[in-house]
């Protein structure tokens, strides 16, 4: 049986909570089954369908991967000298086609450089698989598209499993959100699982709250 792969990622940018990153393995011939039920890049579906998508996703699909990234992981690689969010991201792509073993994967590339993203993924391989590495390839593949729906849904159910777990308003998540930017400042202490530390925001806002903490004294 020929596999072709797709994988994207959701939540690169926020401050809060984990990156999701998902592989979906299916036959060629089944990029139509895809097309039929309405997938495509999960940017350009609301949040109810790309719910609605999610179970019949997974039905036509013979074989899929979720990794999970967390604050913590994600801190721990952008604090390395040796490694930043790209490459990161790299190492569970390449994770994701040993685990899927297709015969060819086309990978959504968050790096300026496709060659060098590209290469760095093909020596972690112990696969023998075809790369297609390019910008914008959950727009372009329908297989990608499905990849990026269940990133985007999987992710999108621990946010809501974080704001019930907080019982406030985070807002989107994103560095530029008033709102997120309001609950780092009254939470940054009681929360400390949920935040990129790494993430200017993140540091601003702390550094702020302390500065005015020792102006009080």
């Amino acid at each position: 049986m020929t596999l072709l792969c797709g994988i994207d990622e959701a939540g690169r940018g926020p401050v809060i909570g984990p990156m999701v990153m998902c592989g979906v393995a299916i036959e060629p011939k089944d990029e139509k089954k895809l097309a039929k039920i309405g997938v495509k890049d999960s940017k350009l579906l609301l949040p109810k369908k790309r719910e609605e998508l999610f179970d019949k996703i997974l039905a036509i699909v013979k074989k899929y991967e979720i990794v999970v990234m967390s604050p913590q992981e994600i801190d721990s690689a952008l604090m390395d000298p040796d490694t930043n969010l790209n490459w990161l991201e790299a190492d569970h792509a390449a994770e994701i086609v040993n685990k899927l073993t297709p015969q060819k994967a086309i990978i959504d590339c968050p790096s300026n450089n496709i060659e060098s993203y590209k290469e760095y993924i093909r020596k972690k391989l112990n696969v023998d698989c075809e790369l297609q590495v390019e910008h914008k390839a959950d727009l372009n593949h329908i297989v990608v598209g499905a990849a990026s729906i269940i990133a985007k849904v999987t992710r999108d159910r621990m946010i809501e499993e974080i704001k019930k777990k907080v019982g406030h308003d985070i807002g989107s998540g994103y560095p530029a959100d008033p709102v997120t930017q309001a609950f780092i400042r009254d939470n940054y202490k009681n929360y400390p699982d949920i935040f990129r530390k790494s993430w200017q925001t993140y540091k601003d806002v702390v550094a702020k709250k302390q500065q005015k903490g020792l102006n009080e004294f």
